[in-house]
């Protein structure tokens, strides 16, 4: 097994990213067939949140659970991490009473430093720079309808952000031809466009909704103002007022084009209610592969499966 943490699309490689896939979709059918194997008994995860969540904490909680081991949730005011104690004495005790931790941060050199001083895996629930898991189980969502992603055109509109550049990574890694729309000064930065042409990966920058949207298989977007960019609010909404999702915008795609937000939404502001709850929306099918892809990578850390 080559996989030690999984901080980052990028430690994947493209054989490995068929096997998750694969797995997920084994798993995730046990799970409809009520299949209670408990691979993980006796198993624990620590689960440290900076930032709160709904999807990230409640499919890590119950998917450690559907495996027969369990999760315990510290919150950032609980273990002042890099505060109260450093992030390293913090990785180290935690190595000492549990399998694998989980981490959602603010900063990506929380979760590198945790995985350096960890024994135990350590998995990126979210950073400023990736957030991994999302990306696996939107592909997921994609591959398990029998999308070919060698064959597939996704447009993403809106802020260049940790979600985008994770999707970009695994565009790269599994074929999908990428095209940004963002304003001026929201674009994915050249570190992360040089890494995807390092992958062999197809991205191509715009300013133009419209034109990142044309022919486009899937279209995606995230909210505009993330956790942290409160004080940013009027500037970025200024600034992306060009860049919602609606009906009109989804006209210039394949007529098939499926919808695509991580969640959660700001309904009216990068997406129409009538966008987010239509037929051709995949969102609560994303939100319910994060718990399988997930179990996944758990599994695949801590069993070699």
């Amino acid at each position: 097994m080559r996989l030690k943490h999984f901080l980052s699309i990028r430690e994947l490689e493209r054989d490995e990213v068929t096997h998750l896939f694969r797995l997920t979709a084994d798993l995730k059918a046990k799970l409809k067939a009520r299949d209670r194997s408990t691979p993980l008994a006796g198993r624990a995860m620590a689960m440290i949140f900076e930032k709160p969540s709904l999807r990230t904490r409640v499919t890590f909680e119950v998917g450690m659970s559907d495996l027969g081991g369990h999760a315990v949730y510290l919150a950032a005011q609980e273990i002042g991490m890099g505060k109260r104690e450093s992030v390293a004495d913090i990785a180290r005790n935690l190595s000492r009473w549990v399998d694998v931790i989980a981490a959602r941060v603010f900063a990506h050199a929380t979760v590198e430093e945790l995985a350096r001083h960890a024994t135990v895996p350590v998995i990126n629930g979210l950073s400023d720079v990736e957030h991994p898991c999302q990306a696996l189980a939107d592909f997921f969502t994609l591959w398990e309808r029998g999308v070919d992603l060698g064959k597939t055109k996704l447009a993403w509109i809106g802020d260049g952000n940790n979600v985008c550049n994770s999707l970009l990574y695994l565009a790269a890694l599994t074929g999908v031809s990428a095209v940004v729309a963002s304003p001026p000064g929201f674009q994915p930065t050249e570190a992360v466009l040089d890494r995807c042409r390092a992958l062999g990966g197809r991205v191509t920058l715009t300013t133009e909704a419209k034109e990142a949207v044309e022919g486009a298989d899937v279209i995606y977007t995230d909210v505009w103002i993330s956790m942290g960019q409160e004080a940013e609010r009027e500037q970025r909404l200024e600034a992306f007022q060009r860049y919602q999702i609606n009906d009109r915008l989804m006209g210039f795609a394949q007529p098939n084009a499926l919808v695509m937000h991580c969640l959660p939404a700001h309904r009216g502001e990068e997406i129409t209610d009538a966008v987010l709850d239509g037929p051709r929306s995949a969102v609560l099918d994303q939100a319910e592969n994060r718990l399988h892809a997930q179990k996944a990578v758990i599994l695949h850390l801590l069993n070699g499966d």
